[in-house]
């Protein structure tokens, strides 16, 4: 397994995902069954999940504040 590097670029890396996934449909080069394809699905799939993990993570560690703000303004 690779080490994980730090990215310097400003695009994430699940945009750099869809752009790839949507260059490969419009082109209509490879089928939706090729494994390569198949992986770069995977790869973007698996960036979703982290991203939608790390929402929920954060909204459970603000607990009752996230609520109570908007109330109390």
């Amino acid at each position: 397994m690779a080490k994980k590097t730090t990215k310097t670029s400003a695009e994430s890396e699940e945009t750099r995902l869809k752009k790839k996934v949507a260059e490969r449909r419009a082109a209509g080069k490879t089928s939706e069954g090729t494994a390569a394809f198949r992986a770069l699905r995977k790869r973007l799939k698996r960036e979703q999940r982290r991203r939608r993990a790390l929402v929920l993570r954060k909204k459970h560690a603000a607990g009752g504040k996230a609520a109570a703000a908007p109330a109390s303004t």
